[in-house]
């Protein structure tokens, strides 16, 4: 049956757009269950990020109901068939690798859309929708993210600059674990910075903010203390390290809050870090002996070189891609192949048992002994279970094919002739 991938992302459809087929909570079950309902339509996986929707469909033919769907009832208002992607078999199974490695994020090699799609496939899976084609595809998705990311630079360094200011204060001459640390600003970046700091268990974090409610939100979430903007000077001494992002047009940070602070602390060094635009802190702060100022455009320096170092490592990742999807491909073919096989092989069985005893029920008819009669059919039958599988064996050994000698070993698993059940027969 086919494999599809259909949806919209970040690069084929404005926000305005991917909002209306954004699926969360009961919308998603809801989704999942009218999907799942369409025509031809065996197994449904749902992926819904902020910037992506997709959906992985194992269906009888046709991709068509699923795009069709997702275009209209989603959508809400409008058509959206125009911003539809659809990947079918090998292509759907190599965009699924790409997403979950990180390769076709927004952030290259961006680490957290694989726990998403590990999401996607446990939604699937509760709501009853994932059968044994999408468990055995996300299976492989996990296993070829995994390999890509431990292989491959694609998920190395911080290229964000709350990411990259935190990482840089660990490398510099005072760490985060071991410091006193102030952030400026209630916005975004601040956030963000909080949180990186956070894993590192700061000694202390102080928030300081022009409205004093937003720096106390931000203290409550993690565990710091908050100040207002306008008393900044009397706690500045205090900080280690400065994270500063404001949306204020003139520096809140000027040399002479720095040069008291540093009086204060007998000039032990302190870190800042301007990561607003405007700066924060003003320029002449870098020119006293005991600042150490890092700029955005500094971080933006460090961002720029990790984006690079990822999209280097990227074409490394697609290798190990196509070699998965390679191998994924061949399994499914190899699987399509056992099942004939094995249907193939219980057909010959069933014939060559329903002869034999057709055969046996005429013998006894005609008032043959029973005993012969059995024996006869157990002969008879063996006979024509076996001789073309130990035929096949004896020209592969005169051949020399040592694959198919090996393989009679794993079909046949007897330690001696004794194993087997009754006396083998004359082929």
């Amino acid at each position: 049956m086919p494999l599809h991938a259909i949806g919209l992302n970040h690069q084929s459809a404005p926000i305005a757009l991917r909002e209306r087929v954004a699926f969360a909570g009961e919308r998603l079950g809801d989704a999942l269950a009218a999907l799942k309902a369409q025509p031809g339509v065996h197994e449904i996986a749902v992926l819904s990020t902020c910037n992506r929707t997709e959906v992985y469909a194992i269906t009888d033919t046709s991709a068509s109901p699923v795009a069709d769907w997702l275009a209209t009832h989603a959508a809400g208002n409008g058509d959206l068939h125009a911003y539809l992607y659809t990947h079918g078999d090998a292509d759907a199974a190599r965009h699924l690798f790409r997403v979950a490695t990180g390769l076709d994020s927004m952030v290259l090699g961006e680490p957290q859309i694989l726990g998403q799609v590990k999401q996607c496939w446990s939604d699937a899976k509760s709501a009853g929708t994932l059968g044994p084609h999408l468990d055995r595809l996300f299976q492989h998705a996990f296993s070829t993210a995994k390999r890509a990311r431990s292989e491959t630079a694609v998920g190395n360094n911080s290229v964000s600059v709350a990411a990259t200011a935190v990482k840089l204060s660990r490398e510099t001459f005072m760490r985060p674990q071991e410091a006193n640390i102030l952030l400026v600003g209630a916005g975004e970046t601040i956030e963000l910075v909080a949180r990186h700091l956070t894993n590192l268990k700061p000694k202390s974090l102080m928030f300081a903010n022009r409205t004093l409610a937003h720096a106390q939100n931000l203290a409550s979430q993690y565990a710091g203390v908050a100040i207002a903007l306008e008393d900044l000077p009397h706690h500045l001494d205090a900080a280690d390290i400065v994270f500063s992002a404001t949306a204020s047009q003139q520096p809140v940070i000027t040399q002479a809050h720095v040069a008291q602070a540093l009086k204060a602390r007998k000039h032990r060094p302190m870190l800042l870090m301007d990561l607003a635009v405007p700066r924060d802190v003003a320029a002449d702060v870098a020119a006293l002996k005991d600042a150490f100022v890092y700029t955005v455009d500094d971080l933006h320096r460090v961002v720029e070189e990790n984006v690079q170092t990822r999209r280097d490592a990227a074409s490394a990742a697609d290798a190990i891609i196509e070699l998965q999807v390679d191998r994924y491909m061949e399994m499914l073919a190899l699987n399509a192949h056992g099942k004939e096989a094995v249907r193939k092989i219980r057909a010959h069985g069933e014939r060559a048992r329903e002869d034999a005893v057709s055969k046996a029920k005429a013998q006894l008819a005609a008032g043959h002994a029973t005993e012969a009669v059995i024996e006869q059919l157990a002969h008879t039958l063996t006979n024509k279970l076996m001789h073309s599988p130990t035929a096949a064996i004896r020209q592969a050994a005169i051949q020399g094919d040592a694959d198919l000698v090996r393989a009679a070993d794993l079909l046949f698993p007897f330690d001696d002739v004794n194993d087997a059940a009754g006396t083998p027969s004359k082929t």
